[in-house]
């Protein structure tokens, strides 16, 4: 792996856009090379007999039995509409003829 150099902190935080202040890119440059160099052990790591996933934990959908209910707020519901038409809310018509 090579060394990271003041030039290469310099060079990408023009390239992303971002202001380093002179003071600060010797610390931005062992940080970036402290990152490689955890990365780099990543790399010797055998992964070989894990399979690929697309999230650590598995994420199972929980589904629940669909059944119709009774419900006492019914009539209460319908009578806050505006307008109401037996069991059914009354809305102004939207499509022309």
């Amino acid at each position: 792996m090579s060394k990271i150099t003041p030039e290469d902190v310099r060079k990408v935080a023009k390239l992303a856009r971002l202001e380093i202040p002179e003071d600060q890119v010797e610390m931005y440059t062992s940080q970036l090379e402290d990152i490689l160099s955890y990365v780099d052990q990543l790399q010797k790591v055998d992964t070989s007999s894990i399979p690929p996933t697309t999230r650590a934990v598995e994420v199972v959908n929980v589904l629940r039995k669909d059944e119709v209910k009774s419900t006492v707020v019914r009539e209460e519901l319908l009578d806050l509409a505006p307008q109401r038409e037996g069991d059914f809310f009354r809305v102004p018509k939207i499509l022309a003829d």
